[in-house]
């Protein structure tokens, strides 16, 4: 179903765009022409059903929940998808994939970005980006410990997010040495060697526990039971 054009409220551009909940085609009220519009029509929709957004693609492209929308120009299409209130692990895990992505698109960018610059907007770059590190792994905390067992002798969710905090800050200290020597090749080469390895093993984790999840879902198993 495509969203349509009401008398007093035009699409302009984005007069055919197909808009789908879950798989689902919605038709959203007239003069709804953003993306932020939009989303929050779905939003509505969703928490109607005791359910909450958990995901938004634009054309193709994800978007992270988390911030504000990016302009887009004419679009065609919205894929939005959203998990039951009782399945907050699903959300979490989400929510944290998209601080994590998001945060590795920002380290891609700052490791020309920091090249260009002189040391002083390069520590600037660097500093906005630190403290974004975190973030997953605080919404990660949030999950229960039985998501990733620790039979058979691995750790527990306690102990790996222990691991996570203290490799966040080691990572803090060492991109900061490099700030510290002025020296951009150095800051550069930091965020390559030691930022974006991390990130790339943090999100790899998420998604392994995210499929952990849905096919506890798929099963049926409850909270606590796996």
């Amino acid at each position: 179903m495509h969203m349509k054009d009401g008398s007093s409220g035009s699409l302009g551009d984005n007069d055919d765009v197909a808009i789908f909940l879950d798989g689902l085609p919605v038709e959203v009220p007239a003069g709804r022409s953003t993306p932020n519009s939009i989303r929050c029509y779905l939003e509505t929709l969703a928490l109607e059903n005791q359910r909450v957004l958990c995901a938004l693609h634009i054309d193709g492209y994800p978007t992270n929940l988390a911030l504000p929308l990016p302009r887009f120009g004419k679009f065609s299409r919205i894929d939005a998808e959203s998990v039951a209130l009782d399945e907050s692990i699903l959300l979490l895990l989400k929510t944290a994939y998209q601080q994590a992505n998001h945060v590795r698109e920002c380290v891609e960018t700052a490791l020309t970005l920091v090249l260009i610059n002189n040391a002083q907007v390069a520590q600037e770059l660097w500093w906005n980006l630190a403290h974004q590190l975190k973030e997953p792994v605080l919404t990660l905390s949030l999950l229960p410990d039985h998501l990733c067992g620790h039979s058979g002798g691995s750790a527990s969710l306690k102990q790996l997010r222990k691991w996570q905090l203290e490799q966040v800050a080691a990572i803090i200290r060492h991109v900061d040495a490099a700030c510290h020597a002025g020296d951009t090749i150095q800051i550069s080469n930091a965020l390559e060697s030691r930022v974006l390895p991390w990130l790339e093993k943090l999100i790899e984790l998420i998604l392994l526990w995210h499929e952990t999840a849905m096919a506890g879902s798929r099963l049926g198993i409850k909270h606590g039971t796996f």
